[in-house]
C-alpha cells in the first residue's frame, strides 16, 4: 500500500510541475485534473481502514477519485 501510495504522491508531483512549465492551456488544465486524480487517490489509499491487496487498494482509490471528485461536464 505504501507504495501505491507514494507512486500516487509523485505523479501528482510530475503533473503540477509539468503544469507549472506547460506554454498551453488545454495540457496545461489536463496535467491539473490528472494531478488532482492522483491527489484523490493517495487521500483514499491514506483513509483505508483496513490493509488489502495491493492490486485492490490501488483500483478502490482510482475508482474512488474518478468518481467522486470531478462533476460531469457539459458540452
Amino acid at each position: 500500500m505504501n507504495r501505491e501510495l507514494r507512486e500516487f504522491r509523485r505523479l501528482e508531483r510530475v503533473c503540477l510541475e509539468q503544469a507549472a512549465q506547460s506554454t498551453m492551456d488545454l495540457a496545461r488544465s489536463g496535467l491539473l485534473k490528472v494531478a488532482d486524480d492522483c491527489r484523490l487517490a493517495a487521500e483514499a489509499i491514506e483513509a483505508q481502514p483496513v490493509p488489502r491487496g495491493a492490486i485492490a487498494v490501488a483500483v478502490q482509490a482510482l475508482r474512488l477519485a474518478l468518481t467522486s471528485g470531478r462533476t460531469p461536464s457539459r458540452h
